[in-house]
């Protein structure tokens, strides 16, 4: 639920005034500098982003695909929290999991000098490395692996399970911390999925 506003506030945060204000400042080439935008805070808008990539408004999924395009242009993230943030406004939403979801990947110069590029559901593009790290949570009771990587500022994407299955094709094992680990390779860096110890037989 949305959280009550301040009596100082003058503006009731709403979808479309947060789309209107986007729209007026994204009139250049690239993504908004919402790391140069710090607006008053608003409150909080009742959107959330699902963990499969879905946003929604008052409870009902967003169905035009250029309005989340457009909102996931102006999100920005600070400690734990996730906002939209305009020139004018910056107001909070929910997300479940990550904001983004990486739907594919392209591999160039297979090898030892391979890159992987990530395409998200909103057409981000990002190619891990050092500056796009790929990390692996485990859940602590299930062991099942949730795989992400870093799309931009400290926002990241949740690799989708096929993307994840053709990461594991593309896998050995290597050094890390001192142990052996089973990952993968991408922009001369090594991210580690699993101890190699762990490996089935």
């Amino acid at each position: 639920m949305a959280k009550a506003m301040s009596s100082q506030n003058r503006v009731t945060p709403s979808a479309e005034g947060i789309a209107a204000s986007a729209k007026a400042a994204g009139k250049h080439r690239g993504l908004p500098p919402v790391e140069k935008w710090d607006p008053p805070f608003c409150g909080d808008l009742d959107m959330k982003i699902a963990r499969d990539g879905t946003w929604f408004y008052l409870g009902t999924p967003i169905g035009r695909r250029g309005l989340v395009k457009l909102f996931s242009s102006i999100l920005k993230k600070e400690g734990e929290d996730y906002f939209l943030v305009t020139p004018v406004e910056k107001v909070g939403i929910q997300v479940e999991d990550a904001p983004f979801v990486a739907v594919d990947f392209e591999v160039h110069s297979p090898g030892p000098d391979q890159v992987l590029t990530f395409l998200t559901h909103v057409d981000d593009r990002a190619s891990a490395g050092p500056a796009h790290p790929i990390r692996v949570e485990r859940d602590p009771e299930t062991g099942e692996p949730a795989p992400y990587v870093l799309i931009r500022r400290n926002l990241e994407a949740l690799i989708d399970r096929k993307s994840f299955y053709r990461l594991v094709d593309l896998g050995h094992t290597g050094p890390h911390d001192g142990q052996e680990w089973f990952g993968v390779r991408s922009g001369g860096e090594f991210f580690p999925i699993i101890p190699a110890s762990e490996l089935p037989e």
